[in-house]
Parts: structure tokens; sequence; C-alpha cells
């Protein structure tokens, strides 16, 4: 990229994409032409225990430009679209411009559109949820749902149907009724710069492929490593793409080229995921070609 985006200098900067599109390069760019701290919203990046493998900035980037909230919870805490709000507020209002990046879509949808303050929903309740979809289907989920909350959500979508089931049994209300409650944002989308890094597929697959390599070569390996004696599939971190492949390799369980290679595959689907995600839910954004970064 010869220039960057033409974006005001007076205000915060959202910068969204999928994994391994190049947005740590561009708000590194913005920050060191025009000042600002670069501010991480992926949700994954803020696990201390997973730096190479999360990609997370370097020790030389967070030289030259200072970086906030990356890799300062521990492995095994939760770690929540609100625990990032209330961090990510003050920022906002730091002498500093932000320079918020990550492929993480609810965090910035929740800071510029709101989020509903829904309480955490007990354990017995998802552990009734997870039988009741074992064992009569994502029908019978659907059943116990308000009429309202049923129009607006993907039927099809498991994630989304267990949520809203959650929800209603939890709180007595529906996600429907609980979303028109939301309050206004902490940022107005009219109070910032938002740009979308648009990567298509074909572009992206290869970089994906090298930069796994790259991390390899960086010592992702030995990350897992020290990750091994206290590895567990339910932590919080261990939804790092690539963490699973790694440790079942150490475990014997898999050759370095098996994991390799579903590793990959893992960060594909990822990325179509977050690209189905931001052609929802962010259709006013600034686009940024990728292939101009």
């Amino acid at each position: 990229m010869t220039t960057l985006p033409d974006i005001p200098d007076d205000r915060p900067v959202l910068i969204a994409g999928p994994t391994a599109c190049g947005k740590s390069a561009l708000a590194m760019r913005i920050a060191e032409a025009r000042g600002g701290i670069v501010v991480n919203a992926d949700a994954i990046q803020v696990y201390a225990n997973w730096r190479v493998l999360t990609a997370r900035p370097t020790v030389a980037d967070e030289t030259r430009v200072p970086h906030r909230l990356y890799g300062h919870v521990a492995g095994d805490e939760p770690y929540s679209v609100g625990h990032w709000l209330r961090e990510v507020a003050p920022l906002l209002d730091a002498p500093e411009r932000a320079v918020i990046i990550g492929g993480t879509g609810l965090y910035f949808t929740a800071l510029t559109e709101g989020l509903a303050d829904i309480p955490p929903i007990p354990p017995e309740i998802r552990a009734r949820a997870a039988l009741l979809y074992a064992k009569a289907g994502l029908a019978a989920l659907l059943d116990g749902l308000d009429a309202q909350t049923r129009a607006r959500i993907d039927t099809d979508n498991p994630a989304r149907v267990l949520r809203a089931w959650e929800v209603g049994q939890a709180t007595g209300r529906g996600l429907a009724q609980w979303h028109d409650d939301t309050p206004p944002p902490i940022l107005a989308p009219d109070a910032c710069s938002r740009l979308l890094i648009d990567a298509p597929k074909e572009w992206l697959n290869p970089r994906i492929e090298q930069r796994f390599d790259a991390m390899l070569a960086a010592g992702a390996l030995e990350e897992a490593r020290a990750n091994l004696a206290h590895w567990s599939p339910t932590l919080p971190s261990a939804k790092a793409i690539g963490a699973a492949e790694l440790i079942a390799h150490l475990k014997g369980e898999q050759s370095l080229d098996a994991a390799r290679d579903s590793a990959i595959i893992a960060t594909r689907r990822y990325a179509k995921r977050q690209r189905t995600w931001f052609r929802a839910r962010m259709r006013d954004w600034q686009q940024v070609p990728a292939c101009d970064i």
C-alpha cells in the first residue's frame, strides 16, 4: 500500500478482517504514521499462554508501537465480550488514538451497536440445553422459544438456537426482548473510522499456509510443549487454532505433517466463517483491498 486509507486523525480506528489478512501490519502503519496505540479485538490473542500460535504481536512490534489487551489473561480464565468492553472503554478516552484491530466480529458490533446486558447462564441450564439437544434435536429447542426470538435468529444454527433457549430459560425473557433493550454503544459508528479488509479466499488461503509454517519455524511446537502438562480441551484458551492439533502430535496421536495440515484446514474454515460474519454485519464499513496492504 503506497498510501494509507483516507481517515480522519481525530477519531479511533477500527480494523476488522479475517485471520492472516494483514490487519496488524495496517494498524502499525497507521499508528506510526498518524499516532496511536494498537488495541486487540481478538478473543484468543488475550491469552498469555499462546503467543506464537495466535500470531500476537512480537516483542519488536510492541517496541515500535504501544499495544494493549494482548496476552494479559491466564489461559484457564474465561473472557467474554463483556470483559473486553469494560477494558477497552478507558482506552477510548486515553490521549493516544486507539487503533482497534481483530477478527472477532462480535467485539466490534458490541462496541459500535451496544451489548445486551444478559446475566450469565447457570451451568445447570446449559446442561439441560445440551441434554435436550442431544435427545430431541433442534426442533425441541425451537419449540421452547418465543415467537419474536424465533423469527429473528438463524434457526438452522445450533449454537444460536441453544443460546436463545438458554437465555429464555434462565431469565424468563426472550432473547429478542433482551436485544430490544440493548443500551447505547460506547462508541457510535459515526465517531470512528471503520475499515474492513477484503481478503478473497484465493488470495488468503496461500497466506494462511505460509503463516502456519512461519509459526512452526518461530517455535509454535515448543509453545505447545510448554502447554502440554496443563492441557485440557475445555480451557478457554484451547480454542486457539492449531493448539489441539499440535498437542495431539506431542501425545503421539498424529504426525507433525498431519497436525500441520489439520491446523491449516481449520484456519481456512475459520476465515470462511469470519468472512460470512463480515458480509452480514459490516456492509457499511470502508473496504480496504487486502492485496493493497
